[in-house]
C-alpha cells in the first residue's frame, strides 16, 4: 500500500498518488466574503477623498479668476475649523483627547505656530515657482494630487499606503497652485485650507466613521452633494463626470467585488508548502 512518505522505498513512481489525495482538498479557505452594503460604506472614505481633491481645486479656480476672497475664504476655514474641533471632541466624549494626554492649550499652541510660519513665509511660497511656466506648475500640481489619491491611507493595510507621502504631495500641489494667486495673503489662504482639508478633515472623517457610523453617511453624501455643486458652477461636463465617477466608486465597483469573489476558485491541500506553526525560537538561542 503506498505511503506518503519520502523515507521508505516503494514501488510506485515518484509522481503517484492515490484515490485518497484529493480527500484533503479544499476550497477558498482564506476567501473573505463580502456584503454589498458594508463594501459600500467602505467606498465612502474614497469618495470623500475625492471631494476633498475636487472641493479644494474649485476654490483655488474661484480665488485665481478672482471670485472668492481670502478673507472670505479665511473666514470660513476659521469658523468651519472651530465646529469640526468641537465635533472632534464631541463624538467620543473627549475620551480620545484623554487617552492622548493632549491638551487645547497646546492644540492652539501649535496652530497659533502654523499659521504665523505659513504667513511670515508666504512671500517666498509666492514667488518660489516664478521661474516655472503655468503649464508646468499645472502639471506637476495635477500629478501630486493624483499620487495624494494612491498613497492616501483608506483603511487598507498594504505596502502602497503611506500617509506622510500622501500629505505631503497634497502640500506641494497646494503650494504650487497658490504660487499662481495674485498676491501673498492668497497663498496664505490657500495653503492653510489645504492643510484644513488635507490633514484635519481626514481625521474627523476617521473618527465619524469608528463612532458614529450614521453620521458619516450623511456627512460622505453632504460633502458629495457640496463638491458636485461647486463643480457645476464651474463645467457642466465636469460635474456629471465626477458624478459618474462617485457612483462608479461608491456602488459599480463594490457590485464587481461582489461578483468577482463567486469566480474565486483558491484550492488548498496536501501538495501546499509545510506550515511550521510550532514555536521554534528556542533553538535560535
Amino acid at each position: 500500500r503506498w505511503q506518503k512518505v519520502l523515507y521508505e522505498r516503494q514501488p510506485f513512481p515518484d509522481n503517484y498518488v492515490d484515490q485518497r489525495f484529493l480527500e484533503e482538498l479544499r476550497k477558498n479557505v482564506h476567501a473573505r466574503r463580502y456584503r454589498y452594503w458594508a463594501v459600500v460604506f467602505q467606498s465612502g472614505a474614497v469618495v470623500q477623498q475625492l471631494c476633498s481633491v475636487c472641493i479644494f481645486v474649485v476654490t483655488w479656480w474661484y480665488m485665481d479668476a478672482g471670485m472668492l476672497s481670502p478673507q472670505g475664504l479665511c473666514g470660513a476655514a476659521l469658523v468651519s475649523s472651530l465646529l469640526g474641533y468641537v465635533l472632534f471632541d464631541a463624538v467620543d466624549g473627549g475620551a480620545g483627547r484623554w487617552e492622548s494626554g493632549r491638551t487645547r492649550w497646546a492644540d492652539l499652541k501649535s496652530t497659533l505656530v502654523f499659521a504665523a510660519f505659513t504667513y511670515g513665509f508666504s512671500p517666498v511660497l509666492k514667488t518660489l515657482t516664478e521661474s516655472i511656466s503655468t503649464d508646468t506648475i499645472y502639471a506637476m500640481s495635477a500629478l501630486m494630487l493624483l499620487g495624494h489619491l494612491i498613497f492616501f491611507d483608506y483603511g487598507a493595510n498594504a505596502a502602497i499606503v503611506s500617509s506622510t507621502l500622501s500629505l505631503n504631495m497634497a502640500i506641494f500641489a497646494s503650494v504650487c497652485l497658490a504660487s499662481r494667486l495674485p498676491r501673498s495673503f492668497h497663498t496664505f489662504v490657500m495653503v492653510t485650507f489645504a492643510m484644513q482639508i488635507f490633514a484635519l478633515w481626514p481625521m474627523l472623517q476617521k473618527k465619524l466613521k469608528a463612532q458614529t457610523p450614521q453620521c458619516y453617511v450623511g456627512v460622505t453624501v453632504l460633502f458629495a452633494l457640496a463638491a458636485l455643486a461647486g463643480l457645476a458652477t464651474i463645467s457642466s461636463v465636469g460635474a456629471v463626470l465626477f458624478a459618474s465617477l462617485l457612483l462608479a466608486v461608491s456602488c459599480l465597483c463594490p457590485y464587481c467585488l461582489i461578483r468577482l469573489q463567486l469566480l474565486k476558485d483558491n484550492i488548498h491541500g496536501p501538495w501546499d508548502e509545510a506550515e511550521i506553526k510550532e514555536d521554534l525560537s528556542r533553538f535560535l538561542m
